[in-house]
Parts: structure tokens; sequence; C-alpha cells
């Protein structure tokens, strides 16, 4: 109880929450006032404001750490500086949303920092709002952008086993930020290409795609899905439907989600449609 002392150097990870800037927690808000150093992961999900209004929100400099700095520079930039400072590391959700953050916590407590993690929700809990039940949810999947040489596939099999236990699937979609064209990267330019998201159409074609191929079963076109977008926020937008219907459908602004259902509990069907319209029709679950 009563005020805690403050502390003089440490480590942070404080979850940022689905929303805005308000989406953090009291003890989370405090943590970034009390910090000489604050940094905002930036390549694993984005937040609905910009960076330059979380600086107004805390009145501090907001440092934008991407892949390079946290997978690469993490001693320079995050751990060196919290052996003789507080630094907080800022992450969109929940800070253990990404194996990366709990690299970094290991490597923290290795060095002797002191580290303190600060939770939040994150799209793994958030999911329930279409009415599916958090614990029928199997193995969660990221789905990646394909290339021209690069097609993986490699998680059908994970859907394919949700499928065969009757579980759904949660599928985390791919962003690909401060990413480098092959030709720049070749020439050492450090010239990147614009922000990219993958809609909930692109990874319904994939999945299709990967199906047709591989044809083993794990889904059909008619299998049900949910497509979730901009979770968390005032537009939050969340529809089910076909995943053919899908394949076609505009969720408008990123992030979107996408699960894959396994088998429907009677009420599940019952929640599903009473909160999620339907893509084709209904429109229950928009919020205007």
């Amino acid at each position: 109880g009563g005020e805690r002392e403050r502390e003089l150097k440490m480590l942070y990870l404080i979850g940022l929450g689905l929303g805005d800037h308000k989406d953090i927690t009291v003890r989370g808000l405090e943590a970034v006032k009390s910090a000489d150093r604050v940094l905002l992961e930036h390549y694993t999900s984005i937040l609905g404001v910009d960076h330059e209004q979380l600086e107004e929100f805390y009145g501090k400099k907001v440092i934008l750490a991407d892949r390079d700095i946290v997978e690469s520079q993490a001693d320079a930039e995050i751990l060196d500086p919290a052996k003789n400072e507080v630094v907080a590391f800022l992450v969109v959700g929940d800070p253990f949303g990404a194996t990366t953050h709990s690299d970094l916590v290991v490597r923290a407590r290795d060095r002797g920092i002191k580290v303190e993690v600060i939770h939040n929700a994150s799209i793994m809990n958030a999911i329930g709002c279409c009415g599916l039940q958090l614990y029928r949810f199997g193995e969660t999947i990221s789905q990646v952008f394909w290339t021209d040489e690069w097609r993986p596939d490699s998680y059908y099999d994970k859907i394919k086993s949700n499928r065969q236990a009757e579980l759904h699937t949660l599928c985390l979609l791919d962003i690909k930020v401060k990413e480098q064209s092959v030709e720049n990267l070749l020439r050492g330019r450090k010239i990147f290409e614009p922000p990219r998201y993958m809609t909930i159409a692109q990874a319904c074609q994939q999945l299709l795609e990967i199906e047709e191929n591989r044809k083993e079963g794990a889904y059909t076109p008619e299998t049900i899905c949910v497509g979730l977008a901009r979770i968390g926020q005032p537009t939050q937008q969340v529809q089910y439907g076909t995943m053919a219907e899908l394949a076609e459908a505009d969720f408008g602004a990123p992030l979107h989600s996408l699960v894959i259902t396994g088998k429907m509990h009677f009420l599940e069907e019952d929640f599903l449609h009473g909160l999620c319209g339907s893509v084709t029709g209904s429109s229950a679950g928009k919020k205007d």
C-alpha cells in the first residue's frame, strides 16, 4: 500500500492495450511518467494513434523502437540505460504478446536489472468479443505476406490439427514496417518501403489457395470464419461469413485479425450471431 519508493534505475515493460493512448493502465501511466527514457515497440502491432499524440499525452519524448533496435541493439538502447536510469519499454497490447519481449526480460534479469511488467488487454483475450469462447481456441498462427519466391504454408498443419480437435484458430496477420526492397538492402541504402498490413481478404485468399494445393480438407470455402478489424477502437468491426465470403470483404483500415471456427457450441453460435453482423447483410456487430 501507499506510495512506493521511486526506483532510480530499472526496466518497465508496459502494455498499452488495444485502443488509443488512453488505454494504458493507471499504474502503467505512472511508470511512464517516472521514466527517464521511453521507447515504443513499433513492429509487432500498431496503436490507433500516432506517436506524436503519445508524446503529447505523456509529456515525454518517445523513441520508436523497430525490430533492429529491439533484436540487435537491445543492449545499447534498452538494457545498458536501465542500469543507470528508469527505462520504459511500451508494447501495444500486452508485453508478452511477442516472444521477443520475453527474451528482453530474461536478458535484463541476467544482467541484474530490476524488471517490472505491467499487463494490459491483447488480441489474445479481446478476441472473445466475437462471442466464441476463449477456452475453445487452439494454437494461434501467424500468417505472412507471400512473395514470388517464398510462399510458406506451414501454419496449414496447425489449423488442421485445431480443426480436428474441434477448436477455433486465431490468425494474426502480417505487418511489414520498415521493410527494405531487395535492391535497397543489397546496395546498403537505408530506404524503407511504406508499411503494409495484411487484410482479412488477403489472408482468406491465401488460405483458400493453400487448401487447393494441399487438398487435405483442413477447411473449405464454406468454413465459417470471423473477421475482426481495429479491435478496441471506436471503429471496431466484427463480422462473420464463410471463408469465401470474407475473401471478398473489405474491413477497412488495419489492424485485421481472422478466426477460423472449429466446432461451435450452440451458445457460441447464438453469441456469434448476436455480437457480430454477417458480412453479407445484417450489421449487429458493426459500430457506426
